[in-house]
């Protein structure tokens, strides 16, 4: 089974921008189990603006392009040197592949990223994929990385796309202001009543919400791809998910396409 993991900034890290080594060795571990447990698993990860914040002491998620990019290239180098020696003490080696919207809208260089993914797949990587920030503007911008890990999840044929938030999943009203809100477990189709749950923008680091969410769960459904909403707090709830327990919301692929 090919599953797409996608983790938010705010699993990775805390609100300052720094690093969550807490929670970033528990996900190491975990997918590190699965891989050996014989799933292909791939990595969709944000963290690189949030980490370059904390490195270079900004207070808030920059909004001016320029600085944003400097915050991404600094983050990203943290991120992925991160990565790697926490897959490394487990045995498992990753592969590095930035993105823009070109990459994924032209056809050549999708077949050529596509190609590339299988091959790392086939060489037994794991490939750990983030937005290219730092080069990224307004035209190549895809935009945040729910929607990026549902093209990655169609692209490769995943069964399965997992994003990990600090939300447990889609409920019938904001659970903050609503005490009796509850979780909706399954989704089987998206209806204009599903799409009016969405609220705003997630996490002050991170640039993700419920809105972007639905778009990666659109993206999934029509291409005959699962996709699940969970908690990342305790990455072991990834295990759950793997053993098909109930958590968070799980949108149904439609199978018949």
């Amino acid at each position: 089974m090919r599953i797409v993991v996608k983790v938010g900034t705010s699993t990775l890290a805390y609100s300052t921008g720094n690093l969550n080594i807490r929670h970033m060795e528990g996900l190491c571990k975990v997918l590190s189990d699965i891989k050996n447990a014989g799933y292909e698993v791939i990595l969709v990860s944000s963290g690189a603006v949030g980490m370059g914040m904390g490195k270079l002491a900004l207070r808030e998620r920059p909004s001016e392009l320029s600085l944003k990019q400097a915050a991404a290239a600094v983050g990203q180098c943290e991120l992925m040197y991160t990565y790697d020696k926490l897959f490394s003490e487990h045995n498992h080696t990753v592969a590095q592949i930035l993105l823009t919207a070109q990459d994924i809208n032209d056809s050549e260089r999708r077949q050529n990223f596509i190609s590339t993914m299988l091959r790392l797949l086939e060489l037994g990587a794991l490939p750990i994929i983030n937005e290219n920030d730092t080069v990224a503007t307004s035209e190549l911008v895809i935009g945040d990385n729910d929607t990026l890990a549902a093209v990655v999840a169609q692209s490769i044929g995943a069964e399965l796309l997992i994003l990990l938030s600090d939300i447990d999943g889609l409920f019938t009203a904001d659970p903050h202001k609503k005490h009796n809100a509850t979780l909706i477990s399954r989704v089987e189709k998206i209806t204009p009543e599903i799409e009016a749950l969405a609220g705003g923008v997630g996490s002050a680091v991170g640039t993700g919400g419920m809105v972007t969410k639905l778009k990666a769960a659109r993206i999934c459904v029509q291409n005959g791809c699962d996709m699940i909403i969970a908690n990342g707090k305790d990455p072991s709830v990834l295990y759950d998910i793997i053993d098909g327990k109930n958590v968070g919301t799980r949108f149904i692929g439609d199978k018949t396409k």
